[in-house]
């Protein structure tokens, strides 16, 4: 014996997990699940926050992990709970989420019998995560679930899986607890490689910068401003932004890429220099039959994940290092290699972009007043309106893709890691994962804008906003059809102006989102106009209490 006091598994784990940091456990249990639910209610250091639905739980503990720069914590119900939130866990594969998925098995001597609910569920998870197991015994459990938040945390960080058999749980063991390891990550980079990419940088004419979530992972904001201004230059973000590395009041920031071939290529056309920083590129949804970026563009990538230097283009340097490490290193660098002639043609470069990018502004912003008394509203009037009543230290969560163009452009948003959006394009991301945010950040007022087709794959995850009394002001951009896919559509060379297709409008019947959202514990409003939703969002954020607003959007691509 180890002198260890003897318990049942189920108190093992939740000593784990409380030695690793976690305060917070999404679920949604069943029979599997019923020891470790006996055992949360008798220890009281863990809070479990119940989901209607696995992939809504899943979402809650994916915002939550990405708002709080923490590991998210999600239990699920065997193989069906598990297939359920699999387009989620998905999503936190491709968005790098720290997560510690956890599902609930047939006890392992029954499994022979080819039970109800029974599946090789570490097999099942193993393609969309960084490491998946199932548990064989109580004094597994220290190894296995110190390695498991170990391996979600280490750079590239991304979702991990184990398996938990019931008989696992209810049996009894004085194995000792272990202690947490954590892998440091801050690599400064190769300083050879830092030197060349700074001559590369200082004899380029016209660079451009792309920013992704690394970034914001690794709190390199500031460090990313302070580069991109040396240099001149505008930033934009991944085609799939998830986050915003820089403030989009800079006036270095233009906006994120374009998802679509021809567009990136043109903007990519006047500049001589490609310097990637935490990004993915260049994620695109659909072939276009032409490569988005010139032959003749020169790229410099930097990045913690070794997987992202050079996928699809090659780079010269490719530096494997933290952001937050290695871009003053490399800002140094730069000012050494610039000289005073290249530090005056910065300068010029800043004052341009800037000017330019504060002209597109304005326009856009004009354009918006001209069309704010239309009806059905249309989306840019919609979304500086939104983006004009918001607080400056609220969060926006959002997942309405085809309805946002502007949005970015017009936030005023402050405080560091305050935009969320959808990564890996499962839908259904984003109504969920404002409920996880808003339990991480409970100090700040958070505003979610899902697209009306989004937010019916996990409407269940209302009832949990409701049931918590989180603070979320749910905006439903709502069109009444699929308008992605009409604009998708569209965008064919067979196609002109025919909207015929089956499986694209969501009305008839009409959803009644006020009704539902009263249905499931909220208050609701609609909007007809910008004034309406300005006078609905300043309302909801006063109230501090959960609130959906149905907003009439125009259904035309």
């Amino acid at each position: 014996m180890s002198g260890t006091a003897v318990r049942p598994g189920r108190r093992i784990l939740l000593d784990l997990l409380f030695q690793e940091g976690v305060e917070v456990i999404f679920g949604n249990p069943g029979t599997t699940e019923l020891p470790l639910l006996s055992e949360l209610r008798r220890d009281g250091r863990i809070r479990y926050v119940l989901a209607l639905q696995e992939a809504a739980a899943m979402a809650m503990a994916d915002g939550y992990a990405r708002a709080g720069s923490r590991l998210g914590v999600v239990n699920l119900h065997a193989a069906p709970g598990l297939g359920n939130a699999m387009g989620m866990l998905f999503d936190a594969a491709k968005g790098g989420t720290p997560l510690l998925v956890t599902a609930g098995q047939q006890a392992q001597g029954f499994g022979v019998t080819e039970p109800n609910l029974q599946a090789d569920l570490a097999t099942l998870a193993r393609p969309f995560v960084k490491w998946s197991t199932e548990v064989r015994s109580a004094a597994e459990l220290p190894r296995v679930i110190h390695r498991a938040v170990k391996v979600a945390l280490a750079p590239p960080q991304g979702p991990v899986f184990v398996s938990l058999p019931v008989d696992v749980l209810n049996e009894t063991s004085d194995v000792p607890l272990g202690t947490p390891t954590r892998v440091a990550s801050d690599l400064a980079g190769d300083a050879g490689a830092i030197r060349r990419a700074a001559a590369t940088l200082a004899a380029a004419r016209r660079p451009v910068i792309v920013a992704g979530d690394a970034v914001v992972q690794r709190g390199a904001e500031a460090e990313l401003g302070a580069l991109a201004e040396a240099l001149g230059c505008p930033v934009y973000l991944e085609c799939e932004a998830s986050s915003l590395p820089m403030p989009p009041a800079h006036p270095l920031f233009a906006g994120a890429l374009a998802r679509s071939a021809g567009p990136i290529r043109s903007m990519l056309e006047g500049h001589d220099l490609l310097l990637s920083i935490g990004a993915d590129l260049l994620t695109l949804s659909l072939p276009y039959g032409e490569d988005p970026v010139p032959l003749a563009l020169r790229m410099i990538h930097l990045d913690l994940d070794p997987w992202q230097l050079g996928k699809n283009y090659p780079a010269d340097p490719a530096i494997l290092a933290d952001p937050k490490t290695a871009l003053p290193l490399l800002r140094a660098a730069l000012d050494e290699a610039m000289g005073p002639p290249g530090r005056e043609a910065a300068g010029q470069r800043r004052a341009a972009v800037g000017a330019q990018h504060e002209e597109e502004r304005v326009a856009l912003q004009e354009r918006a007043r001209r069309q704010s008394e239309e009806t059905p509203l249309l989306p840019l009037a919609a979304m500086v309106a939104i983006a004009e009543s918001l607080p400056e230290d609220a969060i926006v969560v959002e997942e309405a893709v085809s309805s946002v163009p502007g949005l970015l452009e017009s936030l005023r948003l402050r405080v560091p890691n305050s935009f969320f959006g959808l990564r890996g394009g499962g839908i259904g991301w984003g109504l969920p994962a404002a409920a996880g945010i808003a339990l991480a950040r409970a100090h700040q007022p958070v505003v979610a804008l899902i697209g009306d087709g989004s937010a019916m794959y996990t409407i269940q995850a209302l009832w949990t906003a409701a049931h918590e009394r989180l603070g979320i002001v749910f905006v439903i951009l709502n069109n009444r059809s699929y308008r992605i896919l009409k604009q998708r559509h569209r965008l064919g060379d067979d196609v002109q102006s025919r909207d015929d297709l089956p499986g694209m409008d969501l009305m008839d019947p009409p959803i009644d989102f006020v009704g539902l959202a009263h249905s499931l514990g909220l208050a609701a409003m609609r909007a007809n106009t910008a004034e309406d939703l300005r006078i609905c969002l300043v309302e909801g954020l006063r109230s501090r209490l959960p609130l959906l607003i149905d907003v009439n959007l125009a259904s035309t691509p």
